[in-house]
């Protein structure tokens, strides 16, 4: 066989792709980024003579971690990717079949929270040798279908490598996305395994280092001065901040003009510690989930300022929360789409841009002392229902879920991160967690996906090494994904995972009662002859199982215990586990109620007196629903 071209390299596809990859670089503020920090790999049938090659061959170019579940492993790599600010990513790659569609969920996770992750799963063979074969699907009518189409929904770029020089383009492409931050989200390139495999002569170029600039829009004159206008007129201000201000890197011009203007800060659940929680204007979360303080102010207010929010129902209370008969708003984000929602004055931009760029066109403009002194005392009354969820009963107590949330905030400093994704939990984190840090409070809640939360800290801890990485997780979340507690075991990951025990799903539960589904099939009980269930909770020893796959495991029974057991925990140099009892699923978590409506239909007709009450409470809101025109 003769050599390759002049000016080529002869590499396999694969081979190719992983050493493409190993030279991406990000920049932003004049400093430079690995794009590609490592790749996650699962092999099997479809990957693993291709890139599974192609990452040993390439191994001191390209770090390679090993997953246990495909999900999970987007998981992870989406937690790198956001404790990156979004300037760093993982690759994923998988095999064909049911390799390929676990990595769905995770996809839409990334995808919807615009979180860059690369994936790279197997495909069926292009060429068609033998037809099918083993793991792919058969579609009557069309013979281009695999399994691998089900990430187009879900991914921000998709492409299929159906020939070798094909790679170039896509390549090229797929990082556009992946750096873009007005089009970030999972780009997926689906790789049949005959072209992993199949070698070619490369031009030499598509080698060379190639820097990917992070662009910060400025906003147009024109918007910036309407936005401007607005904040001037308006009596009662309200600045809602969300995930951009976080990607943007944005929490000190965040902050500036809250010193200067003395507008009050509310937080989504991605937004939160854009300011921190003892900054004067900081009022905490908005919404559903958020804290009496903030939602007074989005009732009353008459202009509400969205940075780098996407204004999800849970944020504007299913729009039910902005009350007053005027509101206006102005949405600061890098994409016109979400800037134009709630018919808000769009201010399409950077947001650290953007908000420096108010600032200063907002010049000495301050809200009136009155109004600063009114979320003032509000604030202040918050913070002691805070203190108050916090104290237990006495020290030998079995605690509350909120009294292991103020048992840890005794001990973390600004170094830690708390990381969460589903069940009551995130509801009790966005009220009462005291974020210290611009990145310590790290809460999935744009798809709140249970099984987030270990996988996402083994990421965090890989991002940020050497900082204590808190993952809480609720029992049911455990039971969906514990398996990257072996991935941290691997990696001497020293990742504290928190597990609240309460014996069923609480959060729904909860619901389900509010709904008048009367907490049906919710906790996890023995199940009579009859079918009803007892109130004896399973024999499920969690704890156990941790064990099991390699985790210290400190099991605290009282709130004493939990203390000692927490401080150790955060000395650990290997996984730790904590494990805690608290109320059954039956109780709610002791936290204060919600202070706004969350849209959940409930059942027009029904027959059972609870389904029949809810129904009259369900009418009753969605009366105060508002379309914001």
């Amino acid at each position: 066989m003769s050599g390759p071209r002049p000016g080529t390299r002869r590499l396999t596809t694969a081979q190719a792709l992983v050493a493409f990859l190993a030279r991406q670089y990000t920049e932003r503020d004049g400093r430079r980024h690995r794009l590609i920090g490592a790749t996650w790999a699962i092999f099997g049938h479809g990957n693993v003579a291709g890139l599974g090659q192609a990452l040993l061959e390439y191994g001191g170019e390209m770090p390679f971690l090993q997953g246990r579940n495909e999900q999970a492993m987007v998981h992870a790599a989406v937690g790198y990717a956001r404790q990156s600010n979004r300037l760093s990513a993982h690759a994923v790659t998988t095999s064909i079949g049911p390799g390929a569609t676990n990595l769905v969920t995770g996809a839409a996770l990334a995808t919807i929270n615009r979180l860059p992750v690369l994936l790279l799963p197997g495909d069926a063979f292009a060429t068609r040798p033998a037809d099918p074969v083993l793991q792919q699907l058969e579609v009557p009518g069309a013979g281009d279908v695999s399994v691998n189409d089900t990430l187009r929904p879900v991914s921000a770029y998709f492409d299929r490598i159906t020939r070798p020089e094909a790679l170039v383009p896509a390549a090229l492409q797929a990082m556009r996305v992946l750096t873009d931050p007005a089009a970030t989200g999972a780009v997926t390139l689906a790789l049949p395994q005959d072209v992993q495999a199949e070698a070619f002569d490369w031009p030499e170029e598509f080698f060379a280092e190639r820097v990917w600039r992070v662009r910060r829009p400025a906003p147009d004159a024109a918007e910036l001065d309407a936005a401007a206008r607005a904040v001037r007129a308006a009596s009662r201000p309200l600045i809602v901040a969300g995930g951009g201000v976080h990607h943007s890197a944005a929490e000190d011009a965040l902050r500036a003009l809250a010193d200067a203007t003395g507008i009050p800060v509310a937080s989504t659940q991605a937004g939160k510690g854009s300011l921190r929680h003892d900054h004067p204007a900081d009022v905490g979360g908005i919404g559903h989930t958020g804290t009496a303080t903030a939602d007074h102010l989005a009732r009353t207010a008459d202009l509400v300022i969205g940075a780098g929010t996407r204004w999800t129902d849970f944020t504007t209370a299913s729009s039910t929360l902005f009350a007053h008969p005027g509101v206006r708003f102005v949405n600061l984000n890098i994409t016109g789409f979400d800037a134009h929602k709630m018919s808000g004055l769009p201010l399409v931009a950077d947001a650290r841009t953007a908000l420096l760029a108010l600032a200063a066109e907002l010049g000495g403009h301050r809200v009136d002392p009155a109004y600063a002194a009114e979320y003032g005392r509000r604030k202040a009354a918050w913070e002691e229902r805070v203190t108050a969820a916090y104290t237990p009963r006495g020290d030998d107590a079995r605690p509350t879920q909120p009294q292991v949330l103020g048992a840890l905030d005794t001990l973390v400093t600004g170094d830690d991160i708390v990381i969460n994704a589903a069940g009551s939990l995130p509801g009790d984190l966005h009220k009462l967690w005291r974020a210290r840090s611009h990145d310590q409070y790290h809460v999935e809640y744009g798809y709140s996906c249970m099984g987030y939360e270990i996988p996402a800290a083994v990421g965090v801890a890989l991002a940020a090494p050497g900082r204590p990485v808190w993952a809480f997780v609720g029992d049911g979340t455990y039971l969906m994904n514990p398996t990257e507690i072996v991935t941290a075991v691997q990696e001497r990951l020293p990742i504290k995972v928190v597990i609240l025990q309460n014996h069923g799903y609480a959060s729904i539960g909860g619901l389900s009662e509010a709904v008048g589904s009367e907490r049906h099939g919710t906790a996890y009980r023995h199940r009579a002859a009859d079918g009803t269930y007892t109130g004896d909770p399973l024999p499920v020893d969690l704890a156990a199982n941790a064990a099991s796959l390699g985790m210290r495991v400190l099991r605290p029974r009282t709130v004493r215990d939990l203390r000692e057991a927490l401080a150790e925990a955060r000395a650990s140099s290997v996984p730790t586990c904590v494990y805690v009892e608290t109320e059954t699923a039956d109780t709610v978590s002791g936290a204060p109620p919600a202070e706004a409506w969350w849209d959940v239909p409930v059942a027009e007709t029904a027959t059972r007196a609870a389904a029949v009450k809810a129904r009259e409470e369900y009418d009753r809101h969605v009366a105060a629903r508002r379309r914001h025109l």
